[in-house]
Order: structure tokens, then sequence, then C-alpha cells
């Protein structure tokens, strides 16, 4: 069965960092695209940051140049660096898994885990 398990979520002041991890059971980790979603409170889910193997990173405007994203295919674990932290960040960070080879188009998510940006 599937995993995605994101951890490091918490309460950050503003400009602060925090360090979101997302470990996933999968075969075949690095063909798959790991992005970072997250949802706020009345607002639809939107794409935080995504990873490909061998392709550069992308990020949403409201996030780009304070987090970055990485991955560790021997670790099967991606990772959302957020600095410089701000209130309209505060939201649950789900950890997104997409097939990118050939076949079925297989997704995956985590199970969310809370950041809140508050002084």
């Amino acid at each position: 069965q599937v995993q995605l398990v994101e951890s490091g979520g918490g309460l950050v002041q503003p400009g602060g960092s925090l360090t979101l991890s997302c470990a996933a059971s999968v075969s075949r980790f690095s063909v798959y695209v790991m992005a970072w979603y997250r949802q706020a409170p009345g607002k639809q889910r939107e794409l935080v940051a995504k990873i490909t193997t061998g392709y550069p990173t992308s990020f949403s405007d409201s996030v780009k140049g304070r987090f970055t994203i990485s991955r560790d295919n021997a670790k099967n674990t991606v990772i959302l660096q957020m600095n410089n932290v701000k209130p309209e960040d505060t939201a649950v960070y789900y950890c997104n898994a997409r097939w990118g080879g050939f076949g079925p188009p297989l997704e995956y998510w985590g199970q969310g885990t809370q950041v809140t940006v508050s002084s």
C-alpha cells in the first residue's frame, strides 16, 4: 500500500523558517513527480511547489524566492524548505506523488500537516 507521510508542520512566527518532509513508500520513486500543495480554510487547494527528477523546480508566485523544494531519490523523500514565512502561508500542507512514467496516471496524497504562521 502506497503511503505518503508528512512531518514538520507546526507553529512558526512571521519571518521564521520551517521544514516539511514527506516520506514515500513507493517503488521507482525517482519517476514520480513530487509536489506540495496547501489548503487554507475556505480556500481551494493550491499547488505550492513541484519537483521532477532531472527538471527545474517550479513554484507558485506567492512562495517564489522564499520556499525551496528538494528530493532525495535514494531515501524516497521530498523536502519543502519554507523561509521568511508569512501569515498567509498558514494552511494544511499536503504531499503529492504523481506517476511520471508510462502507464496509468497514478496519484497519491499524504494526510496533510498543519502550518500556522502567527506571532
